[in-house]
This record gives C-alpha cells, structure tokens and sequence, in this order.
C-alpha cells in the first residue's frame, strides 16, 4: 500500500493483484484483501498510516504472540456493549500513557476492580500493536 499510495485505487488494485503469490490465496482471502485494500484507500492519511504501521507490528510479531492478540480481539467483541465501552475507553486512556506505565496501571488496584483478570488480560493484548506515541500532557497513571 505504501509504496502504490499516489495510484488511483484502480491502479492499486492491479499492483496488489499482480503481488507473486497473491493468486494462490483461497479466494475468499483474496477477496478480503481486495475489500481491505479499498477500506485502507477511502480512509483519512493519518488513519491509513496508523493502520498499517499497526499492521508492520503484527507482522513482526511471533506466531504466538500474534494469536494473543487475536484472541483479545475476539473477546473484545465478544463483551456486552457497557463492558466493550468501558474497556475501549481504558485502551484510549491506557496508551496515552508512556509504555513503561502503562502495565503498573492496568495491573493497579483500581483497575483490578474495576475489571476481571481476564479483561486486563486483553486490555494488555490489545495494547501490544499499540504504535501510538503517549500524548503529550499525558494524564496522570489512574
């Protein structure tokens, strides 16, 4: 994507068809590629920029490590909508924080009460493909 971003997406299309191994895919996972690529080309700059930055990080990631985070996707969504709200809120507070804070505060007595093991489990998921900078004027560790 980053290297075809001034293409047209029709141009972009062609490019990505024609990557070496792309036809070998089944052809749902082709589809979903193409879909994908379209979500990426209709997105803002800087969205499409964190997002494949996000996708560089689950790339590096071990095989092991990439299936925690899976996992934690799926018991996000997986939670009734007030608990998806509270911890989507979390992850927004959590990663403006340096990295260096940010299990202490999930690991912390308030969060522990306000959320299950199991959901501070995921909140640590969901923040490895993090790539976000901490927000300068960081609030301070909850």
């Amino acid at each position: 994507m980053d290297n075809h971003k001034n293409l047209s997406l029709p141009d972009q299309q062609r490019a990505f068809e024609n990557e070496p191994g792309f036809h070998d895919l089944p052809p749902q996972v082709q589809q979903r590629y193409r879909d994908e690529l379209v979500r990426l080309h209709n997105m803002p700059p800087q969205q499409r920029d964190r997002r494949l930055e996000q996708n560089e990080i689950l790339e590096r990631m071990k095989p092991p490590q990439r299936q925690q985070y899976y996992a934690a996707v799926q018991n996000f969504a997986s939670l009734p909508p007030d608990r998806r709200r509270l911890m989507a809120r979390a992850v927004v507070d959590i990663r403006q924080l340096p990295l260096e804070q940010r299990q202490s505060v999930i690991n912390s007595d308030r969060f522990r009460t306000m959320f299950s093991d199991g959901e501070r489990s995921t909140l640590t998921n969901l923040l490895a493909v993090e790539p976000y900078p901490p927000v300068t004027g960081a609030p301070e560790s909850p």
